[in-house]
């Protein structure tokens, strides 16, 4: 794996590695996911450590971005609709002065090989494709949308000092 103390920020996909790739379809076309709360709290976790966070994905729900920004992830920073997503991370790094190798990169699907290679830590779940598994640093013990987030985050969180909990804190930022 490589070094997490150089890792900045974090960044990752929805479907396949902030939920477990299912998607339900209500009457009105808007497709609904399951998050893991565990997860969510890693990203607080992240935010409240200065850590900028972004999600880049492919999904187009406004559920994903409402989900997203009640973890912590700025809005401006939920990029939906992505259909390269090198784009977005290029204006994700650029918005905090990153260089795509101070980024940690969730990804578990062949649109997310690109971003799997080129950010600082490519990262996948479990049960992601065999072609992200190959190319990523680091393959989680969890599946996706089942903590793989969590153990990435907090990973990382913890090799550089950081994974302590401040209740008054987190009470004011959430």
């Amino acid at each position: 794996m490589k070094n997490l103390l150089g890792i900045k920020a974090f960044a990752f996909d929805i479907d396949g590695v902030a939920t477990d790739g299912g998607v339900f379809c209500n009457s009105d076309g808007d497709l609904l996911r399951t998050y893991d709360a565990k997860d969510g709290f890693a990203i607080r976790m992240a935010v409240m450590h200065g850590f900028p966070v972004a999600v880049i994905t492919g999904g187009s729900s406004e559920s994903i971005r409402k989900r997203m920004v009640t973890s912590g992830v700025l809005p401006e920073d939920v990029f939906l609709h992505c259909r390269d997503k090198r784009e977005q991370f290029a204006i994700f790094c650029q918005r905090y002065n990153l260089k795509p190798q101070e980024v940690m990169f969730f990804g578990d699907d062949i649109p997310d090989l690109d971003l799997i290679i080129a950010s600082g830590c490519g990262v996948c779940p479990a049960d992601a494709v065999p072609e992200v598994r190959e190319a990523a640093d680091w393959v989680t013990e969890h599946k996706g949308g089942k903590g793989c987030l969590r153990e990435g985050i907090e990973t990382t969180l913890k090799a550089q000092g950081k994974w302590d909990f401040d209740p008054v804190l987190y009470k004011k930022k959430f």
